[in-house]
C-alpha cells in the first residue's frame, strides 16, 4: 500500500500569473518542474514553501520561450545541472537568454510526442500564441493524468478531444473581458490578449473546460491570471457560474481552485 502512494502524482503550483510560472511535479523516482519564470532565489523559496529542495530536481520541461516561463532556467540548470527539455524552434529562441549549458544538459522534446522520463508519462501537444513554437504537457502515471494549458488564445476541437477527463488540470483564465477592455493596455496590446494567439478569458477557459471535464476530474486550478486585467475572485466567480450552468458538477464532484503569482499551491496527490 505504501509503495502505490509513493509511486502517485504530486503537484504543487508553485506559481502562476503573468509575472512568472512554474509548476512542479514529483513521483517517487523523478521530480521536475515545467516552466521557471521566477528568479533561482524565488523558485528556491516556493520549493521551500512546499518543504522540497532544488539539489532533488531532475529536470525542467519549457512551453515556450517568453520570460515569464524561463526566467530562472538557465541559473537553476547551471547551478543543480538539470536537463532541459523543449522543442528544436523554442530552444532556438531562449538559447540566447538562458547563458551557458552544457550539451549534455539540452533535450529536444518535440510537439505531439510522448517521453517517458523516469515513471511519467508525459506528452507534449501544441497552443495557440505568440510564441515560435509553443507547447504544453500532460503528465500521466496509474491512469491518472494531470493536464496543464495555458498561454492559448483559444482551445481548438481537437485539443478539447485530446485533453479531455483528466483527474486534474492548470486551465488558463487570464483576463476578464470588461477590465481588459476598460483597461490602460493600449489597444494593439488588447487586440493581441484577445487574439486567437493570445490568451483564454475567463469565460472561454470556462465553456472549453465545460466541455472536457468529466466524472474522472477531481481538481481544476485557474492559472495564469493577468495583474492588470483580472481579479482572483472575478476569475473564480465567472467560471463557477459557468459550470454550474453547464451542470458539471463543480464544488460536488470537483474542487475549483485559484493559483497566486506570490505563493505555491499546497502539494496535492493524484
Amino acid at each position: 500500500m505504501m509503495q502505490s502512494e509513493q509511486s502517485d502524482l504530486r503537484i504543487s503550483i508553485l506559481a502562476s500569473g503573468s509575472s512568472g510560472n512554474s509548476t512542479y511535479i514529483e513521483t517517487d523516482q523523478m521530480k521536475v518542474l515545467v516552466d521557471c519564470g521566477l528568479s533561482g532565489k524565488k523558485t528556491v523559496e516556493m520549493l521551500s514553501k512546499i518543504g522540497r529542495r532544488p539539489e532533488d530536481l531532475n529536470a525542467i520541461l519549457v512551453s515556450h520561450e517568453h520570460t515569464d516561463h524561463i526566467k530562472g532556467v538557465g541559473i537553476l540548470a547551471r547551478k543543480y545541472n538539470l536537463d532541459i527539455y523543449a522543442n528544436e524552434k523554442t530552444w532556438q529562441a531562449m538559447e540566447p537568454k538562458l547563458g551557458k549549458l552544457n550539451v549534455e544538459q539540452k533535450h529536444h522534446f518535440s510537439n505531439e510526442k510522448t517521453v517517458t522520463l523516469g515513471d511519467i508519462d508525459i506528452s507534449s501537444f501544441a497552443v495557440s500564441h505568440d510564441a515560435i513554437d509553443p507547447q504544453f504537457y500532460t503528465f500521466q502515471k496509474n491512469n491518472k493524468r494531470f493536464v496543464m494549458l495555458t498561454d492559448t488564445g483559444y482551445v481548438s476541437d481537437r485539443m478539447r478531444g485530446m485533453l479531455k477527463d483528466a483527474d486534474a488540470y492548470l486551465f488558463e483564465s487570464n483576463h476578464d473581458l470588461s477590465m481588459l477592455r476598460m483597461g490602460r493596455y493600449p489597444w494593439s496590446l488588447k487586440q493581441r490578449i484577445i487574439g486567437d494567439k493570445g490568451h483564454l478569458s475567463n469565460e472561454d477557459g470556462a465553456l472549453a473546460l465545460a466541455e472536457m471535464i468529466s466524472d474522472q476530474t477531481k481538481r481544476i486550478y485557474l492559472g495564469h491570471l493577468s495583474k492588470e486585467n483580472n481579479i482572483k475572485e472575478v476569475a473564480h466567480q465567472t467560471v463557477e457560474e459557468i459550470l454550474i450552468r453547464k451542470d458539471t458538477g463543480v464544488n460536488e464532484r470537483f474542487q475549483l481552485l485559484d493559483t497566486d503569482p506570490d505563493e505555491p499551491c499546497p502539494l496535492f496527490t493524484l
